[in-house]
């Protein structure tokens, strides 16, 4: 117990960088998700394209790869440098932007077409259609699945530790190597990874039951 007290101020600064990575990572995947999933949808067929080899790439390929070739294989570019906390930021962004994309997508197929040709009846042009009328919706149907994808994407991070980012795993190695705890260690680690999860998960359900009073 003495061990965890000691080394838990170490844990919380690896936890804030994981949240801080998770944060931003976040908020630009959705940015990306947003806009693949408007591509995928657009009347263009390049555009089309580009959305699906997108998707299917990032899919197609496991995570850890793609973080390698983010942070290993574009640094070995000499007009590129990244450190690794961006290289995990955009990994992370992009990964769960590609699962977004798909669930903005169906999101917004879901809304029935009815909706979209009444608006149009009353003067509304596309781009006041999607934010006024469509996305609304579709955004209180996606939700449930975006927290999922969310929690997952904050499990990723943990893979983060990989390239030398001082996250709440990478700490919790250091530490489990310098007590000889691994136990108390890890078990402190996955308590802490729970505890966010939940939190996060019940601020879904908040949001959820806010917009079902709408």
């Amino acid at each position: 117990m003495d061990t965890i007290i000691a080394v838990f101020p170490y844990l919380v600064e690896g936890l804030q960088v994981t949240l801080y990575i998770f944060a931003i990572a976040i908020i630009l995947g959705f940015v990306i998700g947003l806009v693949i999933a408007l591509f995928r949808l657009a009347p263009l067929k390049p555009l089309n394209w580009i959305a699906i080899v997108f998707v299917d790439a990032i899919r197609g390929t496991p995570f850890i790869v793609q973080l390698f070739f983010i942070y290993f294989g574009l640094n070995s570019f000499e007009f590129i440098q990244l450190d690794n906390t961006t290289a995990g930021i955009i990994t992370v962004a992009i990964n769960a932007g590609a699962y977004f994309a798909e669930i903005i997508r169906a999101g917004i197929q879901s809304i029935d077409k009815g909706q979209s040709e009444a608006a149009r009846s009353l003067g509304l042009t596309s781009v006041q259609n999607m934010r006024y009328i469509v996305l609304p919706q579709a955004f209180r149907r996606m939700l449930p699945t975006i927290t999922n994808q969310s929690i997952i994407s904050l499990k990723d991070t943990s893979l983060l530790s990989i390239i030398g980012i001082a996250d709440l795993t990478q700490k919790g190695e250091i530490q489990a190597s310098a007590t000889f705890e691994a136990f108390n260690i890890w078990l402190t680690v996955g308590v802490m990874y729970f505890v966010i999860i939940y939190l996060l998960t019940l601020l879904a359900n908040f949001l959820e039951r806010r917009f079902e009073l709408r």
